[in-house]
């Protein structure tokens, strides 16, 4: 297929849009191999609400076969399509159409709702997107950022923790890194740290879980960067100092794992040790089979994949009766409780993401969105990694396991350990609980002899 070739001529077009003042989204009409009807969005222009770049391009390709009916046609164009020309592309019998990033606000092709997928109606367009995913969408980002005042505007359904509630955290003394051009995360401001040189040999990618955040690497990040490595530590959207939405809904599986993908694709991360815990593994250990090639090696901690096809263990089942009881439970006390090693001011450190419960709307939808049965949200996508972790896997792996985690603990690693190829037999932390982290200085000394050499 001529895909990529096919969108570079879209995008010629959101360019013509763009110096126009339109937004920057074009389109191209393929028939038989050759370009038929083009478009770009001028609904300014034309002052005429339905002049999108696909509904220019429809026009003209009628025009063209004098028929508007398009049968064997394809269209390419750069945004997914809106609910309109979604209806204008099955009205016209297209077989295939192609799009660049996706469009999380009114995407009709699978992101808000997918008019294509709809089973009563009597015609059936293909869809495939994401080609030329990341020049579409720097496309557009580029030209609302140059409209912006303030780069890293608040959307209404969410809120920002104050900066002064992470001042003064101990061991936190890293820069804080901001994006909000993903276009999973529609305008939500996300952190990370980045330590270390861009071009190191290896890249640590530490993804915590529900209710931590990147502090939760503190003691590991100094051993990786004393090695010369470097280190990237997101905070999911609801956690840390990422936006956090106000409604519990707003959190799902895929747009959680969306969110992770993109970022390690805008970041171009190459080279990485994946390093998971919790609902870092549970979402994080989908990522290495869409891009194999950047990954080489695992350090996982006390999470599983949620393939659903075992039931939830007790120790799960127990913790999501208790959030669901107590949803304003106290972050910190629950840190404290299993590392009693910890000072106070760590533990509270935990705390301070979540200054009211408006802000905890993250900790709430979590438990419930662990997929329990084979048909949840989720729950495919993860016997998909668990095909490839089996078969596809050829990195070196480090599993360490905290004994006196009541949740995801021996029993629940073990299992996972069975699934993930060339995994040595689990390294047990006697003293460490569902956190392991919190003992990670060991646990990174160690991975950095497992999986560098």
């Amino acid at each position: 297929m001529n895909d990529a070739l096919f969108m570079r001529l879209a995008l010629a077009e959101a360019e013509t849009a763009q110096a126009a003042g339109e937004v920057p989204v074009g389109a191209v009409v393929v028939k038989d191999g050759q370009v038929i009807g083009v478009g770009h969005n001028s609904p300014i222009t034309a002052q005429d609400p339905s002049a999108h770049a696909e509904m220019v391009a429809l026009r003209a390709a009628a025009r063209h076969l004098g028929n508007y009916r398009l049968d064997g046609c394809e269209l390419f164009v750069t945004l997914e399509p809106c609910a309109m020309c979604a209806g204008a592309m099955l009205h016209a019998r297209l077989s295939r159409v192609v799009y660049g990033a996706r469009e999380p606000r009114s995407g009709a092709a699978g992101s808000v709702l997918n008019l294509f997928g709809w089973p009563e109606l009597n015609h059936h367009t293909s869809v495939t997107g994401g080609v030329l995913a990341k020049e579409s969408g720097t496309l557009l980002k580029d030209f609302f950022k140059g409209k912006r005042m303030n780069l890293w505007p608040l959307r209404d359904d969410a809120l920002r923790t104050p900066d002064e509630a992470f001042q003064g955290l101990p061991d936190y003394p890293w820069t804080a890194h901001y994006l909000n051009d993903l276009p999973a995360l529609d305008g939500l401001r996300m952190h990370y740290l980045d330590e270390g040189p861009k071009d190191a040999s290896v890249t640590w990618l530490c993804l915590h879980g529900n209710p931590a955040w990147s502090y939760l690497y503190r003691k590991m990040i100094p051993v990786w960067m004393a090695a010369g490595h470097r280190v990237v530590a997101p905070d999911m959207p609801g956690f840390g100092k990422s936006d956090k939405p106000k409604k519990e809904g707003a959190h799902r599986f895929e747009w959680h794992r969306d969110v992770l993908a993109q970022f390690v694709e805008d970041l171009d991360l190459n080279r990485v040790n994946l390093v998971v815990q919790d609902w870092g593994g549970i979402l994080g250990l989908t990522l290495p089979m869409v891009s194999p090639q950047r990954y080489r090696g695992l350090l996982v901690m006390n999470t599983h994949l949620a393939t659903a096809e075992a039931p939830l263990s007790a120790g799960f089942l127990a913790w999501r009766e208790m959030c669901a009881k107590n949803p304003d439970f106290s972050v910190s006390r629950l840190i404290a409780r299993g590392n009693p090693h910890m000072s106070p001011a760590e533990c509270a450190a935990y705390d301070a993401p979540f200054p009211n419960s408006g802000y905890r709307a993250a900790l709430r939808a979590f438990p419930p969105m662990v997929p329990e049965h084979t048909d949840s949200p989720g729950a495919g996508l993860s016997r998909q990694a668990a095909e490839f972790w089996r078969h596809q896997w050829n990195g070196r792996s480090l599993m360490a396991v905290g004994a006196m985690d009541p949740v995801l603990g021996s029993g629940v690693m073990n299992a996972l350990a069975g699934v993930i190829a060339h995994c040595p037999e689990p390294w047990l932390l006697d003293q460490a609980g569902h956190f392991v982290q919190e003992h990670g200085q060991l646990i990174a000394e160690r991975a950095l002899q497992v999986l560098t050499v």
